[in-house]
């Protein structure tokens, strides 16, 4: 018996007028449920009209509107959990709705009827019905992202955001609209091309049993780890030397590979890998790998942990080169090929293509479910600003270095060269050295004894309890199955003590609203001014204690600068919340006590200056009793 209208209420959201729909149901619709129609607004008559004479146009009756046409994939495109992650649907899913999609609007039969495209009615079906049908208008259909999310932006209840593959309790949530601007970045960035997507390819090495491994953009390939031993490098003196397969054809007869393995090294050589990077403990022997001619290369760090920051630059720079000027692939992997791999390419498309944190997290899920996982999405959010700025500092360094070499003056890098000169220029007097605006070296200067990164590389998220694996699909569960079977958490083995580092981040804040031009057009003018020998002693103490107020501000790392130990550092207070290091002190606080503490020392060179009272680190005051004199050599030393 088929269920009462009451009883198989839903919500309805017109996605294109008269045509089609996203809606969800508690029951599969039928002929009986109700929808709801739009009405055709009438026309009233006008006198140069034939309805004048007719009258207002009849409306469409119920009986002659033509029936809806109901189709979902809750039970067609099924989403492989590993824990308690629901989604979203990968790309192999988007292409085949797209397909079946095509089927039914280009059916005779559905020429003028409404489409519905519909899901059950909780909160996870929901979700992965407008993902993907958002996704699918964005990247195929080629709409904003802002036009396919204005349907469901308002939609009540809200829905669900997604969740990580990890075993810990969710802390991070991933929004559908995270996905489809994630989705419509790759695509703007060319990252995500459809044009030469191979569906049956994607779900053949997607599967454990056939590599596991897939493709994030045209340059990065993730894959799970290969398991076989020796797991040692095998050398030339060594008896299994002669046993490596140096060809496609020796790989498929090599009588101890696995099959996943063989198809790992045969897709990579056809496809043009050029760099293979370890993440996780050795599980293979990477001269499998080398014998046929791909570079090999161990960046190992712990299971459930995100890398250091020297780690990531080491990384970005390989991988760079090997794209632009090798023009080859990069295969990344750790154990499941999920998280540690996430981190790295996630770091690398933020560095290079500008995504957010969000973006890149929710278009790798897209590409391979599961990645990124736990903390990892925090260290992702943290790091996004400093990424991106490593792109715009190796910009200007290659800039700064094409200028120099035209003038015959290439340092080995030209930010050093600059504050060498800066240096020489400043000799004669007090005012502390100019530095770069950032703390922070291009990647051409890798120095693994200096990491300074910006952010608070060693307040790092806690490991997660467990990662996640991939498995057959017969062990892997539907989130809509009852008794779900949990998979158990798997750990790999960690190896030494574990090291806890106290490292205070220096941040640069800035509170005034003038540009870092106009400050550094300041600072110039200020240092002319304190240079020249036929000023004062007035005037050139005046333009000293300026300058060293804007420097403060400029730049707060008063951790080099001998005078200003313990006056100007400001606390840091570690939150105990959220485990990151604050500032107790803003900058017009740090401003202060350097002022403090400069007038001491200054005492008695400033005497003829009683009456000057600074109000900023820029612009001075001048109390009334000082005469007009005084004023103009103040503005002149400003």
């Amino acid at each position: 018996m088929p269920p009462s209208r009451s009883s198989n209420s839903g919500q309805v959201i017109e996605y294109i007028p008269d045509r089609l729909y996203l809606a969800s149901y508690l029951h599969p619709p039928t002929a009986d449920t109700v929808f709801p129609y739009s009405e055709p607004p009438t026309r009233s008559p006008t006198k140069r009209s034939q309805r004048a004479v007719d009258g207002p146009s009849p409306a469409v009756s119920k009986s002659d509107r033509h029936p809806p046409y109901y189709f979902t994939v809750d039970d067609s495109l099924l989403y492989n959990a590993f824990h308690h992650d629901f989604g979203p649907l990968h790309i192999g899913h988007l292409y085949r709705f797209a397909l079946h999609f095509h089927d039914v609007l280009g059916a005779k039969e559905n020429q003028h009827r409404p489409i519905v495209f519909w899901s059950r009615a909780d909160p996870r079906s929901r979700a992965n019905a407008a993902c993907l049908l958002a996704c699918y208008m964005v990247l195929i259909q080629s709409w904003p992202p802002h036009l396919a999310l204005a349907p469901i932006a308002q939609v009540d209840p809200p829905l669900m955001p997604f969740r990580d593959a990890g075993y810990s309790q969710a802390d991070y949530g991933i929004t559908v609209q995270d996905i489809v601007y994630g989705v419509w970045k790759a695509k703007e960035e060319g990252c995500c091309v459809l044009d030469n997507f191979d569906l049956d390819e994607y779900e053949r090495f997607e599967r454990v049993e056939h590599g596991d491994f897939n493709w994030i953009t045209p340059h990065f390939l993730a894959f799970a780890s290969p398991q076989h031993s020796p797991v040692a490098r095998i050398t030339e003196s060594s008896e299994l030397y002669d046993t490596l397969p140096k060809t496609l054809s020796a790989v498929d007869s090599h009588p101890s590979l696995p099959q996943p393995f063989k198809n790992v090294l045969r897709h990579f050589s056809e496809r043009g890998i050029g760099l293979v990077v370890r993440l996780n403990s050795p599980l293979y022997s990477p001269s499998y790998f080398e014998a046929l001619g791909i570079q090999h290369l161990d960046m190992i760090f712990e299971d459930g942990t995100c890398p250091p920051l020297s780690t990531v630059r080491k990384f970005i720079k390989l991988a760079h080169e090997t794209i632009t000027v090798r023009k080859k692939g990069i295969a990344v992997h750790c154990k499941a090929g999920l998280g540690r791999t996430g981190c790295l390419i996630g770091a690398y498309l933020i560095y290079r293509h500008g995504f957010t944190a969000n973006e890149v997290i929710s278009f790798m899920r897209f590409m391979r479910p599961g990645m990124v996982v736990g903390p990892q999405q925090h260290w992702l959010h943290i790091n996004q600003g400093v990424f991106r700025e490593w792109w715009v500092e190796e910009r200007l360094e290659r800039k700064l270095r094409k200028e120099f070499a035209a003038a015959n003056q290439a340092p080995s890098t030209p930010i050093r060269a600059m504050q060498k000169a800066t240096l020489s220029r400043s000799a004669q007097a007090s005012t502390p050295p100019s530095r770069s605006p950032s703390n922070r070296t291009p990647l051409g200067e890798m120095d693994g004894e200096r990491r300074n990164a910006g952010a608070q590389e060693d307040y790092l998220p806690a490991p997660t309890p467990g990662q996640p694996r991939k498995t057959s699909r017969i062990d892997r569960h539907h989130p809509y199955q009852r008794n779900a079977v949990q998979p158990s958490p798997v750990e790999e083995e960690r190896e030494g003590a574990e090291k806890e580092t106290e490292v205070v981040s220096v941040h640069r804040r800035s509170n005034d609203a003038e540009s870092e031009e106009e400050w550094l057009l300041r600072m110039r003018t200020h240092r002319k001014t304190s240079h020249s020998p036929g000023r004062s002693e007035k005037i050139r103490s005046v333009s000293q204690s300026t300058t060293t107020t804007i420097y403060q501000v400029i730049d707060n790392d008063a951790s080099n600068d001998a005078e200003n130990i313990g006056s100007a550092r400001p606390k840091t207070i570690v939150d105990h919340v959220t485990g990151s290091p604050t500032r107790s002190a803003s900058a017009s606080g740090v401003l202060t006590k350097v002022r403090s503490s400069k007038r001491t020392a200054e005492s008695s060179r400033n005497k003829d200056s009683a009456g000057v009272r600074k109000t900023s680190g820029r612009v001075g005051s001048i109390n009334a009793s000082s005469t007009a004199n005084s004023t103009a050599r103040k503005v002149s030393a400003i």
